[in-house]
This record gives structure tokens, C-alpha cells and sequence, in this order.
């Protein structure tokens, strides 16, 4: 697959099993390939980890990339078990002498690398006169200038940092420096709600003003879920079209349904939809019947009942207890 250019926004996740499992390893990533992952990262503590990657590589059907820290040398033995690429933190990995060895060897492979900084493994962050996200965007130009002396231009970049501003800050000045591919992603976002806000809202700006080419939503919490909520930030920025999409309301004193139930069997019984489709689940007769009429399928809810709704124009009347099974039921024959 390609990132950058006019090439679609991909999602990434991590897998947080045991890579020298490779069979755990390879289950979790098909469950993410499922999810809709298109590129998967898993992390490479030691050798005997770095020599399980070509049997992950062999059964799984998306792009693998290599998460090395500390020894160049599992990067180089990474990428002899034919990974897609390798990230390599310019915090931690040694000399440039060990990032020359790895350069050779990408070069040989033909695949990139990802040049990933985190805010938490640099010396001098905020140092000298100098912000989290000026420390950030030196250290990866850094880097970038060693890979361009020696002839190597398959580069994606990553500045991550805890802070939302700084994270923000640090894509913009490296935007307005180069243009090799932006991997987006706020690092240690947190828990499945909070990071979900940090992330939605920071990524949310930076895509907003053209700005990444790839993206993870990183969350202490099962990865699908990232995969999850990423899918969703891009819907919600119009950057992707396929999947459903739930229009729902917030529920007030007019609502005479159990409009979050049905909203949320609604959810459950689509999950995994790939097609483009736009359900309306509205509680009453204020906005109900215009989002309605505006969805592919939709129903605005009533007295213990709802209207249903295809394509605008009004179907039946139907009972509250039968209102979800209805909507997907109807969802489901839907024609492409």
C-alpha cells in the first residue's frame, strides 16, 4: 500500500501481545485486520522477537512494521525477516554509525523508515531556549539529514508527545519544513475516554488543515479500539466514506423511546458494515423527521412507536419493541 500524497489517510494500531508468541501475536492482528487496520505495528524488545517477524509477516495479509528501541541490530535483523517497515526512535537507537547500518539495509529491502520521536525519550526537551516541539522537529530533521546524505529518501516521520499542544505544534513546523509523510498520533493519549477526546480533538485539528498522511489513536485499551476510533475521527472529517454512519440524538424530555437502547442495538447488530451507509435514530418530531428523511434508512420516534423512513420518504409506522430489529433489517437490504 502507498501513504502520502493523494493516497487515503490510513489507520495503524499496535498489538500489546507478546511478539515472540507469534501465534498470539498473529491472532490479535487478524482480529485487527477484521477491525479494519490497515497497517500494524508490533514491538521488537529482543532478538528472539526480531526472528519471529517472518512468520507474523507470512500469515498475516497487511502491512507489518517493526517497533525497535536501543539495538540497531534488531532493526537490521527485523528487516532481514522481511517486515514493511521499521521505526526506529532517534531518542534512544545509538550512533549514527548504528543508524547507517540500518539505512544500509532498508535500502537493500527497498522498504521505509519511520523516524519516530517521542517527547519522553529525549535528553533536552524544553532545553535551551527550546520548546517540547522545536526539540521534537531538530531531532527528527536531525535524522532526516543523515538519511538524505546517504541517498535514502523513504522516510515517514512521527513526533509524539503527551501534550496536545506540543504534539499540534511539532506537526505543524515539520510540515512547513519537508514533505515526507506524517504519521499522526498523540503518545500515552490515556484511557478509552480520555484519549479518545485528546486524540479526536488533536488529530482532528491537524488532519483538518491537510496535514498527516497516516494516523494511531493510542489508548490504554483494547487495540480494535483505536482502529475504532480512528475510523471514526476520519468519517467524522469526511476523509472516509465507507462504514456506517449513526446519526443519533443526545435524548431530551420529548423523547418517548428508549432511543439509546435502540441506537446502541442498532450499533451492535451493523458492526463490521463496510459499505457507506447513514442510519437516523431521532427520539421526537423536532429534528427527527429532517435527519430522517436525510439518511438512507431513518426513523423519528413518537408516542411508543417511530415513523420509519428510506430514502426520504416515509414507509410505516412501527412499535417501539420492534423499532431496531426493523432498522437493521432494512439496513441489511440495502443494495450497494
Amino acid at each position: 500500500m502507498y501513504i502520502g500524497g493523494d493516497a487515503p489517510v490510513s489507520v495503524q494500531s499496535m498489538t500489546n501481545t507478546d511478539t515472540r508468541d507469534w501465534k498470539e501475536t498473529v491472532c490479535q492482528i487478524r482480529k485487527l485486520e477484521s477491525s479494519g487496520c490497515e497497517i500494524v505495528r508490533v514491538a521488537v524488545p529482543d532478538m528472539e522477537a526480531a526472528r519471529m517477524l517472518g512468520v507474523i509477516k507470512r500469515k498475516i495479509g497487511i502491512p507489518l512494521v517493526a517497533d525497535v528501541h536501543f539495538d540497531f541490530r534488531l532493526a537490521v535483523e527485523a528487516i532481514s525477516q522481511g517486515v514493511d517497515k521499521v521505526r526506529i526512535n532517534p531518542g534512544n537507537i545509538g550512533s549514527r554509525e548504528k543508524v547507517e547500518s540500518i539505512i544500509t539495509a532498508a535500502k537493500r529491502a527497498r522498504i521505509p523508515v519511520r523516524i519516530g520521536v517521542n517527547s519522553g525519550s529525549l535528553k533536552t526537551v524544553g532545553g535551551k531556549g527550546g520548546t517540547g516541539a522545536e526539540e521534537m522537529v531538530s531531532s527528527a530533521l536531525g535524522h532526516i539529514k543523515i538519511f538524505e546524505n546517504l541517498n535514502f529518501h523513504d522516510i515517514v516521520i512521527s513526533l509524539k508527545a503527551s501534550s496536545l499542544a506540543d504534539t499540534v505544534s511539532a506537526y505543524r513546523l515539520m510540515a512547513s519544513k519537508c514533505h515526507y509523510p506524517l504519521h499522526l498520533g498523540i503518545t500515552a493519549a490515556g484511557l478509552k475516554l480520555g484519549g479518545t477526546v485528546k486524540s479526536s480533538i488533536g488529530l482532528g485539528i491537524l488532519l483538518s488543515e491537510g496535514i498527516g498522511d497516516t494516523l494511531r489513536v493510542s489508548l490504554t485499551a483494547d487495540p480494535a479500539e483505536e482502529v475504532r476510533v480512528g475510523k471514526e475521527i476520519l468519517k467524522a472529517l469526511g476523509l472516509r466514506k465507507e462504514g456506517l454512519e449513526i446519526v443519533s440524538c443526545p435524548t431530551c424530555g420529548r423523547c418517548e423511546i428508549d432511543i439509546i437502547g435502540i441506537a446502541e442495538k442498532v450499533e451492535k447488530g451493523l458492526k463490521g458494515m463496510s459499505r457507506q451507509v447513514r442510519v437516523a435514530v431521532m427520539g421526537c418530531a423536532v429534528n427527527g423527521p429532517g435527519e430522517a428523511r436525510e439518511a438512507d434508512i431513518g426513523i423519528a420516534g413518537g408516542r411508543r412507536a417511530a415513523v420509519l423512513f428510506r430514502k426520504g420518504k416515509v414507509i410505516r409506522k412501527i412499535r417501539e419493541k420492534d423499532i431496531a430489529k426493523t432498522l437493521i433489517r432494512e439496513v441489511r437490504k440495502l443494495r450497494k
